[in-house]
């Protein structure tokens, strides 16, 4: 079996209505459909939920539920809040700059752009308290595919040690330089 792409990523939200309302306005994502059911398909457990899908581009989907009668949703308290993320691709550094002025005429905090070498980004967070990334790629094709051709053995050194591998050195080094 060979996957053909994600179908779609499903996360929780607070509001149905807030959230779709959210991507649409700051991401410009098409609200695609709504599917709402009084009992869980896959489990038969009587819990209603109403499931929105948000296109995300290139065929992608960003799905939410809404569970009323579940606990107030919260957060992993033992990962920091920068880990579990949402990343979005987008095209050109004016989009990048234009959305994180958008966001922030809307009153919501961004950081960056942030320069990671291979690509940079801006972060922010959602209504439901998903961290949200967005990153364009600045990374060359020989910059790829050298990190492909270290990343076994960058694995391999980190399952080890634990620490920022010696592969990585590059960079960092390409990183420094960009900002300098």
């Amino acid at each position: 079996m060979k996957l053909s792409g994600i179908h779609h990523v499903a996360y929780r939200c607070k509001d149905a209505k807030t959230t779709v309302d959210f991507y649409q306005t700051m991401l410009n994502m098409e609200f695609q459909l709504a599917i709402a059911e009084d009992k869980v398909p896959s489990t038969n457990a009587p819990d209603p939920y109403i499931h929105v899908f948000l296109d995300a581009g290139n065929d992608n989907v960003l799905a939410f539920f809404e569970l009323p009668n579940s606990p107030e949703m919260g957060h992993d308290e033992n990962t920091p809040a920068w880990v579990q993320h949402i990343a979005f691709k987008v095209d050109a550094v004016e989009d990048l700059i234009a959305t994180k002025s958008n966001l922030e005429n809307h009153g919501i905090d961004v950081l960056g752009p942030v320069n990671h070498g291979i690509f940079t980004s801006i972060y922010f967070f959602d209504p439901n308290g998903h961290r949200i990334e967005l990153a364009l790629n600045i990374g060359t094709p020989e910059m790829m595919t050298d990190l492909k051709h270290v990343a076994s053995e960058m694995l391999e050194e980190w399952t080890v040690t634990k620490k920022a591998p010696k592969h990585a050195d590059w960079l960092h080094k390409a990183v420094k330089e960009a900002k300098a």
